[in-house]
């Protein structure tokens, strides 16, 4: 009796640096041998983005589907939803996808669904998370990988890092350090999940 593969399609807008994490440990752990796991897919809501040609030198099948070919938010969710069943996902993972889903999307996905925001949740939710916590005097900040829900940024939390804010800190230095603790964080969140 063959073992059904758990499929992983991942969701990009741009580079895909957290997707780019995730393959190189899929392929580092060989989750498909120990897991039965593997990145099904790569799906772009840009044709111009980075991470799909990063998808396709390692054997991964990508796809494009355009949000401004569509005249709603629910027409484009229908449309990108269909594109991911086509792989049959057990998990469906956002790497900065810049699009907000719809209701019926994340319902359709519940607890297939996830997403890493660069703050220790639940602290600043939505954008400017490194400014914010600059111009809040935090002394620390991070990155949190989180189930996604209706409400944006407040699903349940699987995984967290934390690191320093220093004194002499840009949003780019810190965005720049904590992007180092998500490419730790969000392959050992999948993997913890698939490995269930």
């Amino acid at each position: 009796m063959s073992v059904q593969a758990k499929n992983i399609v991942i969701l990009i807008s741009g580079t895909g640096s957290n997707m780019a994490a995730i393959v190189r440990a899929a392929e580092r752990g060989q989750w498909a041998r120990r897991h039965h796991a593997q990145v099904a897919a790569v799906i772009s809501n840009k044709a111009d983005a980075a991470g799909l040609g990063f998808a396709k030198e390692h054997g991964i099948a990508t796809a494009v589907v355009d949000h401004k070919a569509f005249d709603t938010r629910e027409a484009f969710d229908t449309a990108l939803a269909a594109e991911i069943d086509r792989h049959q996902p057990t998990l469906v993972v956002l790497s900065g996808f810049m699009r907000i889903l719809t209701p019926g999307f994340v319902a359709h996905y519940a607890g297939r669904l996830i997403n890493i925001h660069p703050s220790l949740l639940p602290a600043f939710t939505g954008l400017n998370t490194h400014q914010r916590a600059i111009d809040m005097g935090c002394r620390f900040a991070g990155a949190t990988v989180h189930r996604v829900t209706a409400e944006l940024d407040h699903g349940d939390i699987l995984d967290q890092a934390v690191v320093p804010v220093l004194p002499n800190d840009t949003a780019a230095t810190l965005a720049a350090r904590v992007l180092t603790q998500e490419h730790l964080i969000y392959p050992r969140a999948v993997e913890r999940l698939i490995a269930d």
